[in-house]
């Protein structure tokens, strides 16, 4: 079992163990192309290493932001990527530099891109169901190996899946561990913090985070891959909130068309409103709907292609990106915020079988993808409402230094 990085009170981690570089960037990287992705606190940029010609992502953070010191912040996001560097479905920190004003974290390059691309497709580009139950037991290891290190992801969705290749399908990568905590029996963690559609009725509640608090967003992330929806978004946050409170939620065969009952299943087995009812990472490996492809990295035939509704059509998308922390934040202390300011904020506009207890297997080599930016084009619709997916999810916070930030 992989070892859990020292915690503080708030399930923060700022001891490392990777050599931070003092000396110039661009001494040993060359920046190519067009930006990745911007936000108001950090930008994403190609580079290429000099010395070996291979392509990375080079993630520049700012270490003040609105007059606070969050250095801290970037040093839990190299503390979690430490932790989990044997997790083959976890964009790999290659390295880490330091300027007077910025943290510049080198990772592991994009290629294939966000899985929301695939979400919001037209049926002919769209993912199959074996293509979701394949991504699904990848992602599913990968957190599961999260989770035996007490590592909580807190922002699981879309756009922070990402594919080594489009087409052919490649395996995934989660990436984007800025809001990232670590958890245990022994303190409890209260946050603010999440995209609006993917936060688990506990973090609503201002109640103790936990693993299952990933496992909510999970159930999200697999319906939203399966019909091309989002399940709880309504007209505006409050009513967002209070679709998830009340776990309101259409498993019809309206929006589930051509998608299986195991399928419908395993959704159901993570959306409940109780964390200690859902089900676990492991627990969900083991369930007879990711029994169907004999490993993670079979390649999935292509059966019929998942039925998306008239409503799921391109959209134009926005040119803004943010790459900071991948959400809405109240990335602080448990004391940072409370229900009512997070509540009432305005809105804000806006990538061979497994055993029963999978281990964490050894991180592969070559490169794998690092795209963190916006989810590009398209909508998503709320059950049987029509309601069009922002380009940036609409963020909320309640840390002064973070708020109205737009986070994807």
């Amino acid at each position: 079992m992989p070892d859990s990085p020292m915690m503080s009170k708030n399930g923060m981690v700022t001891k490392i163990h990777t050599r931070i570089r003092t000396d110039p960037f661009t001494a040993n990287y060359d920046l190519v192309g067009k930006e990745l992705g911007r936000g108001k606190f950090a930008v994403v940029k190609k580079c290429v290493e000099k010395a070996t010609g291979k392509e990375h992502a080079a993630k520049f953070l700012r270490k003040r932001r609105k007059g606070q010191d969050c250095r801290a912040d970037v040093l839990n996001e190299i503390a979690v990527l430490e932790s989990a560097r044997a997790n083959p479905y976890v964009v790999a920190l290659h390295e880490v530099y330091e300027t007077p004003t910025e943290i510049i974290l080198v990772l592991e390059c994009a290629a294939g891109g966000e899985i929301f691309h695939q979400c919001v497709a037209d049926n002919d580009e769209a993912f199959t169901e074996k293509d979701v139950v394949r991504l699904a037991r990848q992602i599913l290891t990968g957190v599961a190996c999260l989770h035996r290190s007490n590592v909580v992801h807190l922002d699981l969705k879309p756009q922070n899946i990402l594919l080594t290749s489009a087409q052919p399908l490649g395996d995934i990568r989660i990436v984007d561990f800025g809001l990232s905590r670590c958890v245990d029996n022994v303190s409890e963690i209260r946050e603010i913090l999440g995209t609006p559609e993917y936060v688990a009725p506990e973090i609503l509640n201002y109640e103790p985070i936990s693993t299952a608090t990933d496992m909510w967003s999970i159930g999200v992330l697999t319906y939203v891959m399966l019909t091309g929806e989002s399940p709880f978004v309504g007209d505006n946050k409050q009513e967002t909130f209070l679709n998830i409170s009340q776990v309101s939620v259409d498993y019809s065969q309206d929006v589930f068309d051509g998608v299986s009952a195991p399928a419908v299943d395993f959704i159901r087995s993570l959306l409940v409103k109780n964390p200690r009812k859902r089900a676990t990472a492991e627990e969900c490996l083991n369930h007879p709907w990711l029994l169907l492809l004999p490993s993670p990295h079979s390649p999935a035939p292509h059966s019929h292609v998942l039925h998306r509704h008239a409503s799921t059509t391109s959209s134009s998308s926005t040119t803004t990106t943010t790459t900071t922390s991948g959400s809405t934040t109240t990335s602080g202390s448990t004391n940072s915020g409370s229900r009512h300011d997070f509540l009432d904020e305005p809105e804000t506009s806006q990538s061979e079988s497994e055993p029963e207890s999978p281990a964490c297997p050894e991180s592969p080599e070559g490169p794998g993808p690092f795209l963190p930016c916006c989810p590009g084009q398209g909508d998503l619709k709320a059950g049987r409402n029509a309601f069009p997916f922002p380009s940036c999810d609409a963020p909320f916070s309640t840390r002064p230094d973070l708020q109205h930030e737009l986070i994807c």
